[in-house]
C-alpha cells in the first residue's frame, strides 16, 4: 500500500506592534514567509483589524494553510482576553483581542503572550542560556526573565520598562513617572534629543548625528543607555543572571547603543557581585516575531503553558 505523508503543519508567528505588524509563516519544506505592515491611519481598531485579516488572507493563498498562531502582544489584558491597556494604541482599550482573534483564525490553535516575554525565550533559546534577562528598545521598553530556561515569573509578564529608574523623571506614558520606558523608549530618546537640538527629530537625524559626534545625539542617547545599564545591574542583583541581553528595532538599529550598555553597567557594578554580561539580540528586531513563532510551535509540541492565554 502507498504510505500516506502527513502534510506539514504551518506555524504563523505575528508581532504586533504600536505602528507595524510583522509575520513570520514556517512549515518544513516550504520557504518560510515574512511581512510587515503597518497599521492604517486613524488608529480604528476595526480598520486595523481588517487590515490584519486582509495580510492572513493573503498569506494563506500565497503560502499555505496555517494550522497554529503565536501572537506577540504588547498589551496588558485580562483573563477573558480583554485588552486593558496600550499606551502605544489606546484605542485598543477595551477591544476583545480572544474574540478577534478567533475571527481571524478560526481553523488554528492559536495563543498570544507578551512580547517581551516571547522574545527573551526566543533569544534565551537561540544562545543556550538558561538565565537571561532582556530588555527590547523600540517603540516602548519590553522585556522578559528566564531562569533555568522558563518565563518568571510565569502567572504575569515581566515588565521590565516599567521599572522605576527616577521617581523624578519624565512621566511614562503608563501615566506613572520615572519608568524605565519614559526615559529609555525610542520615542522618548528622539524627544529628548529634539529639546536638545530646538528642532524635530527624527530616527535617521539620530543616527547621523550620533555618527558625527553632535552633542544632542550623543547626550540623548548616553542617557538611555544609562537607564538601561541601571535596569541591568538592578536585575543582575535580583536575578544573578548570565547574561543581560538588549534588543528591539531602535536599539538594533544605533551602531554602538548595546557595547555603551554594557560598559556603563560594567561601570555601575559593585565589587564582588559583577553586572551580567550584556549582549546584542542574536535575532535583532525580530525577537518578539521569533518568539511568536516558537510559541505556535509549542503549541503544537508541548501541552505546556508559561504565561500564555490560548484562545
Amino acid at each position: 500500500m502507498p504510505t500516506t505523508r502527513a502534510a506539514p503543519v504551518g506555524l504563523l508567528g505575528v508581532d504586533v506592534g504600536g505602528t507595524k505588524v510583522a509575520l513570520r509563516a514556517e512549515a518544513t519544506g516550504r520557504p518560510a514567509y515574512e511581512r510587515t505592515f503597518r497599521w492604517p491611519a486613524g488608529a480604528d481598531p476595526a480598520a486595523d483589524l481588517a487590515a490584519l485579516d486582509a495580510e492572513v488572507v493573503a498569506l494563506r493563498a500565497t503560502w499555505g494553510p496555517v494550522h497554529a498562531v503565536g501572537i506577540a502582544m504588547p498589551a496588558t489584558t485580562d483573563a477573558t482576553g480583554t485588552v486593558l491597556t496600550w499606551p502605544g494604541r489606546p484605542s485598543w482599550t477595551g477591544l476583545d483581542l480572544a474574540g478577534a482573534c478567533r475571527r481571524i483564525f478560526p481553523d488554528s490553535r492559536t495563543a498570544y503572550a507578551d512580547d517581551g516575554d516571547l522574545a527573551a525565550l526566543a533569544e534565551a533559546r537561540h544562545a543556550g542560556h538558561d538565565d537571561v534577562v532582556y530588555l527590547g528598545v523600540g517603540t516602548g521598553v519590553g522585556g522578559g526573565v528566564v531562569l533555568d530556561g522558563r518565563l518568571v515569573p510565569g502567572r504575569v509578564s515581566a515588565e521590565v520598562g516599567h521599572m522605576v529608574v527616577d521617581l523624578d523623571g519624565t512621566r511614562c506614558d503608563c501615566g506613572r513617572t520615572g519608568c524605565l520606558q519614559s526615559v529609555a523608549s525610542g520615542p522618548a530618546t528622539l524627544r529628548r534629543a529634539g529639546l536638545a537640538r530646538g528642532g524635530e527629530v527624527s530616527f535617521d537625524d539620530l543616527r547621523a548625528g550620533l555618527h558625527d559626534g553632535r552633542p544632542w545625539a550623543v547626550e540623548a542617547v548616553h542617557a538611555s543607555c544609562a537607564a538601561l545599564a541601571a535596569a541591568v545591574v538592578s536585575l543582575g542583583e535580583l536575578l544573578a543572571p548570565a547574561v543581560a541581553i538588549v534588543g528591539g528595532g531602535f536599539a538594533d538599529g544605533l551602531p554602538g547603543f548595546v557595547p555603551l550598555v554594557g560598559r556603563t553597567a560594567r561601570l555601575a557594578a559593585r565589587p564582588g557581585r559583577p553586572a551580567p554580561a550584556v549582549r546584542a539580540a542574536a535575532l535583532g528586531g525580530l525577537s518578539s516575531l521569533h518568539g511568536a513563532v516558537q510559541l505556535a510551535r509549542d503549541l503544537v509540541t508541548t501541552s505546556e503553558r508559561i504565561a500564555v492565554e490560548e484562545i
